[in-house]
């Protein structure tokens, strides 16, 4: 992304300053973080969403929350930390890299303990900027990778968002998209809409336009009709969370994407940071999945499309089966035909 998504704005006295994303593509807008409940409902309400992001966003919105404390010891400032990371934990459930980063962020100030307060504030200030420029770095090698995959004038296709607007640089998904195009591959992208909140066809769209990419809009039920027609070589997608085995959490409808790119014999590869594995949950069935308001798909653009009164069940997310996945792509390698042991082999290996 030529306009970052996520940075901190003004030293260590500044602010966070995140694209919000539930205005695109209509309007380019920015939110300043200067509390806690800020960054929560940043957080809660998709203004800065992707797993990746959400990890940076919650390393930052650790430091907003602990940087006016006034405390001179440690046990003190501890308690304040956990107020605002356990508060910060619960603003979204399924994807890992939240919790992973607010985890990173109670790590280090455990290994600062014996510095003053004000010390151990700037430390954490830099291990935040440190998962920013990491994530950057992790998503220019997941391109590099993944570009690797796809031939010269391929058609990919690619669901939900996972570019620069849910990373803090590059993208995931659509970091192998722009290293193939960078390369030369001369390649082109079908964009599904992503129903309820039409993160493909607002964000996904946009971001690929803007990126000079050849890209065609569709709704998610064509699909399968545009896989018949033989106009889809690969489908590349993002992850929130891939427990031990290789099973990974995507946007909602990436399960029954999976199931039909394996009818037509097309490869579906997911794109994730290492961050986003989380090795203490064997499957995917132990992913919890985020239930959302009804309001996300009983509306659109404002307007009510569904009558008053009807039952509506709202999953964030599903969880595509490792069997379905070709490989998935890190910025350590890549992992075909994933199981636990080739997940752990490569976790292990990147130390």
């Amino acid at each position: 992304m030529a306009i970052p998504t996520i940075e901190w704005e003004g030293g260590k006295d500044g602010r966070m300053k995140i694209i919000d994303q539930t205005l695109l593509p209509g309007e380019l807008k920015f939110l300043y973080c200067d509390d806690i409940q800020t960054v929560w409902r940043a957080i809660k309400e998709l203004k800065v969403r992707g797993a990746p992001a959400i990890g940076i966003a919650a390393a930052m919105g650790t430091y907003v929350g602990i940087k006016g404390a006034n405390t001179n010891n440690f046990e003190a400032f501890w308690k304040k930390l956990k107020e605002v990371t356990d508060y910060l934990r619960t603003s979204r459930p399924t994807a890992v890299n939240l919790f992973w980063a607010l985890e990173r962020m109670e790590h280090a100030a455990q290994a600062y303990s014996h510095e003053p307060v004000n010390t151990l504030k700037e430390m954490l200030f830099e291990e935040a900027l440190e998962i920013l420029e990491e994530d950057r770095d992790s998503s220019k090698a997941i391109g590099r990778f993944g570009a690797e995959l796809i031939r010269k004038g391929s058609t990919v296709m690619t669901y939900c968002n996972a570019g620069g607007l849910a990373t803090g640089g590059y993208g995931t998904a659509l970091a192998v998209i722009y290293a193939a195009k960078e390369s030369g591959k001369d390649i082109k992208v079908y964009a599904c809409e992503t129903r309820p909140l039409l993160q493909g066809a607002r964000l996904t769209s946009w971001e690929l336009l803007q990126h000079g990419l050849d890209v065609t809009l569709i709704c998610d039920n064509m699909v399968a009709h545009v896989m018949v027609e033989g106009r889809v070589d690969l489908v590349v997608v993002g992850a929130d969370r891939i427990a031990a085995n290789g099973d990974a959490a995507n946007k909602i409808g990436s399960y029954g994407l999976a199931i039909v790119a394996q009818e037509h014999g097309i490869p579906f590869y997911v794109a994730a940071p290492v961050s986003t594995f989380d090795l203490r949950i064997p499957s995917g069935s132990h992913i919890p999945i985020e239930e959302r308001s009804a309001h996300e798909v009983t509306t659109l653009g404002g307007q009510r499309t569904a009558p008053e009164g009807v039952k509506v069940y709202n999953p964030a997310f599903d969880v595509i089966p490792a069997r379905l996945i070709t490989a998935i792509i890190t910025e350590k390698g890549v992992i075909k035909e994933p199981d636990a042991k080739k997940v752990q082999r490569l976790l292990v290996g990147a130390g």
